[in-house]
């Protein structure tokens, strides 16, 4: 048989992997089976596979056989020059923070094999409730035990991701048209959670160490506040992280004003005490619910830690409080699946997610130092240990300029006016400064790298230089 016959029976199966008649996964038959099927030599049926293999279509694994390959992404645009306004280039997304790692992917494959098996799969199939199940609640609370918190495992409610605990949460405790203090910069899918459930945000000034007790008494004094909603560990997007003696001043604040809080600990993972910018007092740093275990809600979450695709929100809550909170997150629809709670409970107890997080704060480290490097000499704030940092542009860039200039080099980051509240009785966003968040997590580290320098070229720049000819 030629060259080109072989090819073409290549071309055939690669066609069907494209159009999804063969998905990621499938296992293709034996070179043998192959080979009668197509009425061509076992020789042929060898090369053919080979072939596919090249095209990074399948992948062989000893003693299992030939499967299709899950589709790779391409690594993102050239940067040198801008791209033209609807040429379909794709961009490098600093905007969106998914932190992956090379080897999480082996990892978790391991701890889903057992789960695999007819009987477990039935099981973790049928539908949970908000409390999950007792190996569920014990795997979490080991999870979250550390820095003077000891979770009850009969506190812990799971939702289908942070997002829908975060929604849980502040249902449960905020009616729509009350009013939730915020730091005045936070994550904007609390606005959107917060706009969705009719519930009136307040902005509340921040300093170098994150949300102020006093603007939680002056804004509480004016009209009374409900809850709070703060990230006390590696605030995003500022990258602050509040020191020992501001938890404890902030905890005492809640029980004088009689005020709940989410405290949303999400990224709080990524800071530990021997992290390369710490110090000695940063182990005992306790997370509010800690602090103040009858009036914090703790919203936690396993996507960053371990995958966006299969994840689960983590919830704790007083025990006053957990019959409010499961009816918040059934009326929402936001509890966890079954399948998704088994999966985390084996990867949160076999050592897989221990091992991820090891590997994503060195990555974050490494990313980190890429923009101490490629951004020198310019005002950036963040944390080493973090995955984002915030930059406050040259004077002479207004941050939708420079958004723009830099969407057309191919990158995509987000304006602080994407985090500002507004605030009452106005629209839109609060006032922002001429500043932008950049997530570090989506692409590979030398595009990262690329990135970064394409975007110091562009600040060290003036507004019009950046415009296309």
């Amino acid at each position: 048989m030629s060259a080109e016959e072989y090819q073409r029976i290549a071309d055939t199966v690669a066609a069907d992997i494209a159009a999804g008649r063969l998905r990621p996964g499938d296992r293709l038959p034996t070179q043998r089976a192959f080979a009668r099927a197509h009425l061509i030599a076992n020789s042929t049926a060898t090369r053919v596979y080979r072939e596919l293999a090249r095209r990074g279509l399948t992948v062989g694994e000893v003693g299992r056989g030939t499967y299709v390959r899950a589709a790779q992404h391409a690594p993102g645009p050239a940067l040198a020059e801008p791209s033209a306004p609807g040429d379909g280039a794709a961009r490098v997304n600093l905007e969106l923070n998914y932190p992956v790692v090379p080897e999480q992917s082996a990892l978790l494959a391991a701890g889903l094999a057992p789960l695999l098996r007819p009987d477990a799969l039935e099981a973790a199939l049928r539908p949970v409730a908000p409390a999950g199940t007792p190996a569920a609640r014990r795997a979490a609370a080991a999870l979250l035990t550390g820095a003077g918190l000891r979770p009850d495992p009969r506190h812990l409610r799971f939702a289908g991701n942070g997002r829908q605990a975060m929604a849980g949460a502040l249902a449960s405790l905020v009616p729509p048209g009350e009013r939730l203090g915020v730091e005045a910069f936070t994550y904007p899918m609390a606005k959107g959670i917060a706009a969705r459930l009719g519930i009136t945000l307040v902005p509340l000034a921040t300093d170098e160490e994150g949300l102020r007790p006093d603007a939680v008494r002056a804004a509480h004094r004016a009209a009374p506040l409900r809850a709070l909603y703060v990230q006390p560990t590696l605030h995003n997007p500022l990258g602050t992280t509040m020191s020992a003696d501001r938890r404890h001043a902030l905890a005492a604040t809640l029980a004088e004003l009689d005020l709940w809080a989410v405290e949303d600990a999400i990224w709080a993972f990524l800071h530990t005490p021997d992290g390369p910018a710490d110090d000695p007092a940063a182990a005992a740093r306790p997370p509010l619910a800690a602090l103040a275990p009858d009036r914090v809600i703790l919203v936690d979450s396993l996507s960053k830690r371990l995958a966006p695709g299969l994840t689960v929100g983590l919830v704790l809550a007083p025990g006053s409080h957990t019959d409010r909170l499961d009816a918040a997150l059934r009326s929402g629809g936001w509890t966890a699946t079954g399948f998704a709670l088994e999966a985390c409970t084996r990867w949160m107890t076999d050592g897989s997610l221990e091992r991820i997080v090891a590997a994503k704060r060195t990555d974050a480290a490494a990313r980190q130092a890429l923009v101490t490097e490629r951004l020198a000499g310019f005002s950036v704030r963040a944390d080493p240990r973090a995955y984002f940092a915030w930059w406050e542009l040259p004077g002479r860039w207004r941050a939708e300029t420079f958004l723009a200039a830099a969407a057309r080099r191919g990158i995509a980051v987000t304006p602080a006016a994407a985090f500002a509240v507004a605030a009452e009785g106005t629209q839109g966003a609060g006032p922002a400064p001429n500043a932008v968040r950049i997530a570090l997590a989506g692409p590979p580290r030398e595009l990262l790298s690329e990135a970064l320098a394409t975007l110091a070229a562009l600040a060290h720049g003036a507004p019009d230089d950046s415009l296309p000819e």
